[in-house]
């Protein structure tokens, strides 16, 4: 004996399911830029300008590039440092003329030591000439 079932066999099932469903169509997606963008990504470049100076007034410059170096203990003039540091921005200028304020007034120091030995020296060569 069989039992009726519920579920639909192919005979029994209704026609919509057979019937395929139509998606609406939608049109195909553009690839790239929206419009009116006219904006391009900018790409950056990591430089690193390092100026170490002394007191001395001597002053290097080593450049890297994304972490590699690119140039080590190159040996720069004082005067090049200020200049650079004046075209780059007022606060970077004062910083390295503060620098380099201290090593003028350091060697102007040494040098009137120096001028004042030389006087000396002069006086006593002067003094062994005359006997």
């Amino acid at each position: 004996m069989t039992t009726p079932t519920s579920e639909p066999t192919p005979e029994t099932a209704p026609e919509t399911a057979a019937q395929p469903v139509e998606a609406p169509a939608e049109p195909p997606k553009k690839r790239g830029r929206k419009p009116g963008s006219g904006a391009r990504k900018t790409r950056t470049v990591e430089l690193t300008l390092t100026v170490t100076g002394t007191l001395d007034g001597e002053w290097q410059a080593e450049l890297t590039q994304s972490g590699s170096r690119v140039v080590q203990g190159l040996s720069v003039p004082a005067a090049a440092v200020s200049r650079a540091a004046a075209e780059l921005h007022e606060d970077i200028s004062k910083a390295i003329e503060s620098v380099l304020d201290a090593a003028r007034q350091q060697h102007q120091t040494r040098l009137a030591e120096l001028e004042a030995e030389l006087t000396k020296v002069k006086a006593a060569l002067a003094d062994l000439q005359e006997g």
